[in-house]
């Protein structure tokens, strides 16, 4: 006997508009969603509510994501990109009147830290990544960033801007090798063996490039696995390879070079590590979960479809939304201790919750589920708990 379709756990209503950014927060406690009208909602993954709702731009939300634990970084089609403070001690003072809904008074925003103005043409949302001194920890909060965007005057570069200084320390000038046209995602980060400074991007044309910085830029790997503009792309968490989805229906995986400090003379890799034709077109907002088991596109036919890291095979298709799905986003399970079995976990876990208040033990299952958060045109977010 067939199983019945799998259904969401939860369904989050309130916003007036497509749904195009979500991302957990605060170690799962919080989930931001961004509209096509400019919309920010931050919900209590406890209570399934609302705790703070403001408009953040004036164009439609292309990314939203954390810096620590007290600021929430947030990337508009009206070219800004802004950082607010927004801690749980902030939540008190903010409107929780979902943007469908008219407050008795204005939602008031909440406090500006910075505004970088920033090309927006191109639909492609900013990548980030912490600047760490040598001798820090990776559980201490980062008190520098770098922002990655497409550069103002050239689509096909790449500007990287300082924050909280608001300069650009670098423009990362389009290879001469392909004309990839306008970049349509990137990824930032430094690459845990070289410690180079490493730039992902995916193009218009279909093509993707790696590129890292030793003495000056140099381009890694070249790529065109996709015949139609790429939508998403997102690197394991172990910086060893990365995905790219697209237009077209194929999902492609592709290596991390590492720079060699020996052969100063970088060849250019062209070869995918694997490539799958889906027969599913427009797969976007590709994420990684961060157990580096599964990751999940999310589809302009209105399904979420979760595949196998290792062997890129199809696991689930989650159907709920009845028009096409546009951002996903997966609960951060590094927080989550590993169990040995499934009965010690169960007992551990009844153990502690004998001992907690009901708030404290909705606040732990919050923190503890496999939560996957999709996005739709409907204007609706669909929860689900996953494996």
């Amino acid at each position: 006997m067939a199983l019945p379709p799998a259904q969401p756990a939860y369904i989050l209503r309130g916003h007036g508009s497509q749904i195009h950014a979500t991302t957990f927060i605060q170690s799962n406690r919080r989930l931001v969603t961004g509209d096509a009208d400019g919309w920010i909602v931050l919900w209590s993954l406890t209570i399934k509510r609302p705790v703070a709702v403001w408009q953040a731009h004036q164009g439609s939300i292309l990314g939203a994501s954390a810096w620590g634990s007290d600021k929430l970084i947030t990337h508009g089609k009206d070219n800004k990109l802004i950082v607010w403070k927004l801690s749980e001690e902030d939540e008190a003072s903010m409107s929780t009147v979902l943007p469908v809904d008219t407050p008795p008074e204005p939602r008031k925003q909440p406090w500006l830290l910075h505004i970088l103005e920033v090309n927006t043409m191109n639909f492609c949302s900013f990548a980030q990544t912490e600047v760490r001194p040598p001798s820090s920890f990776e559980n201490e909060p980062s008190e520098e960033l770098l922002i990655a965007v497409p550069n103002t005057m050239s689509s096909e570069t790449v500007d990287i801007f300082h924050l909280p200084s608001s300069k650009r320390i670098h423009t990362i000038p389009a290879s001469p090798t392909f004309k990839g046209g306008m970049i349509m995602a990137l990824s930032l980060f430094f690459h845990p063996l070289t410690h180079h400074l490493t730039v992902i991007a995916g193009y218009e044309s279909g093509h993707t490039s790696v590129a890292c910085l030793a003495t000056s830029w140099t381009t890694l790997y070249i790529s065109n696995p996709h015949s139609q503009p790429i939508l998403s792309l997102d690197v394991d968490p172990g910086k060893g390879f990365y995905f790219t989805s697209s237009a077209d229906a194929v999902i492609a995986k592709h290596p991390v070079p590492v720079f060699d400090e020996k052969d100063r003379e970088a060849k250019e890799e062209s070869m995918p590590l694997k490539i799958v034709k889906t027969k599913h077109s427009g797969q976007q907002g590709l994420r990684v979960r961060n157990d580096r088991k599964v990751f999940a596109t999310a589809g302009w036919d209105g399904r979420v479809r979760v595949y196998g890291v290792k062997g890129m095979k199809e696991l689930a298709v989650l159907k709920w939304h009845k028009e096409g799905c546009y951002a996903v986003a997966f609960a951060d399970l590094d927080g989550v201790e590993e169990e040995d079995g499934e009965e010690d976990k169960g007992k551990e876990l009844v153990g502690r919750m004998g001992v907690m208040t009901v708030r404290e033990e909705r606040e732990q299952k919050a923190k503890m589920t496999h939560w996957l958060a999709v996005g739709s045109k409907d204007g609706k977010v669909s929860l689900w708990d996953i494996y």
